[in-house]
């Protein structure tokens, strides 16, 4: 099957979703239950509605803070960004490199073993974290992701530009990280990355590509440096989940260019770079933002 077949036959819906903002730990889900739950008619989230404005400890390591508005699990729910008495963007404020060399800055959209679909809104001023919503329903996945999901900051998916093997576009977002240790990350904490590997998913034709990480803190973090050293069912389990992930609404399957294959760490950074060159000209205004919020138009 050739790239361009591959990008016109598999079809697209961005993730991202979240809960509770206490740091629990789970044990690693088998990939048996990769196998989606069924749609469930109770709320996604796990925390008593927030009302009113409630702050938020989760990125005390970098010096940023957090607060909630509106009501959980409605429509009007949002998580902004602070440091110290000035608002900022996770997405254009925080920076993509990390403390450590060959580290990333990684916000945390969604923890494991949640199912809200949240996501940095890239329209909305100063671009805080939002319940997504397809057709006036907020969306939730139909089981949990069993990874930590978020993006990678100042990167953007350049939906102008063709990838030179894959033929496909950017899908117009920062780019994705799924970041495999062994706790569950708060909403909106901004948490140390080393990129392992990456996959270049086709949502719709698309280009999505799926970075895996690992925080620094975890005590994997000495282990994983390339992504052989992932165990297999690990990166299977996070390329099934994303390949199904959609079906239960009738969606088809996704795909991935590369023959499905995840490019080790070297590639990620490229990736990565190349995500973040991007961002520059779109900051900068050398392309045109349309109706993404850059902070510059």
């Amino acid at each position: 099957m050739t790239a361009n077949l591959l990008c016109r036959q598999t079809s697209s819906f961005l993730l991202k979703q979240s809960t509770k903002t206490t740091t629990m730990k789970f044990t690693a889900a088998p990939l048996a239950l990769l196998a989606l739950a069924a749609p469930i008619t109770t709320s996604a989230w796990s925390t008593a509605a927030v009302r009113s404005v409630r702050a938020v400890p989760a990125t005390i390591l970098h010096g940023y803070s957090t607060a909630t508005t509106g009501e959980s699990a409605t429509e009007s729910f949002r998580l902004s960004f602070t440091e110290g008495d000035d608002t900022i963007s996770p997405w254009h404020d925080i920076p993509l490199k990390g403390n450590a060399e060959g580290t990333y800055n990684a916000v945390i959209e969604i923890p494991k073993m949640t199912k809200a679909k949240m996501e940095v809104a890239t329209k909305e001023p100063n671009n805080p974290i939002a319940q997504d919503m397809k057709k006036g329903k907020l969306r939730d996945y139909h089981g949990p992701i069993f990874w930590n999901y978020g993006c990678l900051p100042q990167t953007w998916e350049n939906p102008n530009e063709e990838h030179p093997e894959l033929k496909c576009f950017g899908d117009d977002d920062p780019i994705d990280v799924v970041e495999i240790g062994s706790k569950a990350i708060a909403m909106g904490s901004v948490t140390e990355v080393k990129p392992l590997g990456v996959l270049a998913m086709i949502d719709d034709g698309e280009l999505d590509w799926k970075v895996i990480a690992i925080a620094t803190d975890d005590e994997l973090a000495k282990e994983y440096n390339d992504i052989d050293d992932v165990p297999d069912a690990v990166k299977d389990g996070i390329r099934e989940w994303f390949r199904w992930y959609k079906t239960p609404d009738d969606k088809p399957l996704n795909g991935f260019g590369f023959d499905e294959k995840w490019l080790d760490a070297k590639n990620a950074n490229e990736v990565i770079e190349e995500t973040h060159d991007a961002w520059k000209k779109l900051r900068s205004g050398e392309i045109e933002a349309g109706k993404l919020w850059t902070g510059k138009n």
